[in-house]
């Protein structure tokens, strides 16, 4: 399989060539004939399977087939849910379309919206977050009269950071004619319902997820709920580490887990949705050039790293899904290094552990920390807090 199947023209098979793409991946294989064809899709992939050149590639030949104006107005709305994603699909578009001579531009908040507002004015692709483009629309800066195409991409993300009414918005801005293409790599009640009001007998892009052990070395840490605080402190005292990962299910868990590490004299930060832009940044930047080693993040938030030397991934909170699972682990052991992935496994997650197990086709090797006492009682305090970063009252009552 190749790209010349697509039957690209020569100025789409040039960016092709530069950008270094050989072989379509299974999204691209899937997704680009249906899009070629004008038909939506709905496309449940995750980051890093090539979808970004699924939707670019077959975009641009169709701008290119239609003879649009290479330089305004808008004819392709991609909206994002972070500055990092829209200016990485904003160089997708710029690095393949880069001799068809097709303008893109990115438009986010925590930016100067005068520059940008005279950028949207000449291009052909928009790649913005909800946010900032009706601040725009509303400023009469852009006009979206003739947006023929909607790309939604990680829409799940969208709605775990608050974007929804957003988006819902800028549906009721936009023509009603109009491809819809929309990616996720989850699929939540919500974004059913989303994707139902705006996709037109769609095409379903499912990429079925593999894993690959090559570079990752994969424990289960059989653990008490009560001692899984505990444990990560002795565990990140006991291993060599460059950067470690470590995955919690919530975002208050990831402010307070992260707080306890720093107590602890760990070099430590959080990262999840209720992050300002600036901060998000400055957390993303301290961690990949080593300010701190020990990120404590939600699965959303952690989408947007691009870290290389990440050695060790912990699943603090059990992932839900094999498909959660895949996605955390394949942070580390990249670019022909090796890394290692923890599980923590308590008592009630066994079930959960059984079922990724038998979706990965094998098992996990069991590890233990010799330093540790597994046996240890649960904390006598009236108030503890559980590891959602939730209170839990004791329900022994105090007589008077």
């Amino acid at each position: 399989m190749s790209f010349d199947q697509f039957k690209f023209d020569m100025r789409l098979v040039s960016g092709i060539r530069s950008a270094g793409y050989e072989v379509p991946t299974p999204v691209q294989l899937r997704a680009i004939p249906v899009v070629l064809q004008g038909r939506d899709v709905m496309g449940l992939a995750q980051t890093g399977t090539g979808k970004t050149a699924a939707f670019v590639l077959p975009v641009l030949q169709r701008l290119l087939n239609a003879g649009a104006e290479k330089r305004g107005p808008a004819r392709v709305l991609v909206l994002s849910p972070t500055r990092e994603l829209a200016l990485q699909t904003h160089e997708a578009f710029i690095e393949l379309g880069r001799q068809t001579g097709i303008r893109s531009a990115a438009v986010y908040g925590g930016a100067g919206i005068g520059r940008q507002a005279k950028e949207v004015k000449k291009v052909t692709v928009v790649n913005a977050t909800p946010g900032r483009l009706l601040d725009l629309h509303e400023r009469g800066e852009i006009d979206l009269s003739q947006v023929d195409t909607l790309i939604l991409d990680e829409a799940d993300r969208m709605l775990d950071m608050g974007f929804m009414d957003e988006v819902e918005k800028i549906l009721g801005i936009l023509p009603a004619s109009r491809q819809n293409l929309m990616f996720s790599a989850t699929m939540p009640d919500e974004i059913s319902r989303l994707s139902q009001n705006i996709l037109r007998d769609p095409e379903v892009v499912r990429v079925a997820v593999t894993v690959s052990a090559d570079g990752v070395s994969h424990y289960s840490c059989p653990v008490p709920l009560h001692l899984k605080q505990s444990f990560l402190k002795v565990l990140l005292k006991e291993i060599e580490f460059e950067r470690v990962l470590v995955f919690v299910r919530t975002k208050r868990w990831a402010r307070r887990l992260a707080q306890r590490l720093i107590k602890g004299g760990l070099a430590a930060a959080d990262l999840h949705g209720d992050l300002s832009q600036s901060k998000r940044n400055r957390t993303l930047s301290g961690f990949k050039f080593g300010d701190f080693k020990v990120l404590v993040a939600t699965d959303l938030a952690a989408r947007g790293i691009d870290c290389s030397n990440i050695s060790h991934v912990i699943n603090y909170d059990m992932p839900d899904n094999v498909e959660i699972f895949i996605h955390r682990t394949g942070r580390t052991g990249r670019a022909e290094t090796k890394g290692i992935a923890y599980t923590f496994v308590a008592d009630e997650d066994r079930t959960r552990l059984t079922e990724i197990e038998e979706s990965l086709g094998y098992g996990l090797e069991l590890f233990y920390l010799d330093k540790f006492n597994y046996s240890a009682p649960k904390p006598d305090f009236s108030v503890s807090e559980d590891t959602k970063g939730c209170k839990k009252i004791s329900t022994q009552s105090k007589k008077k």
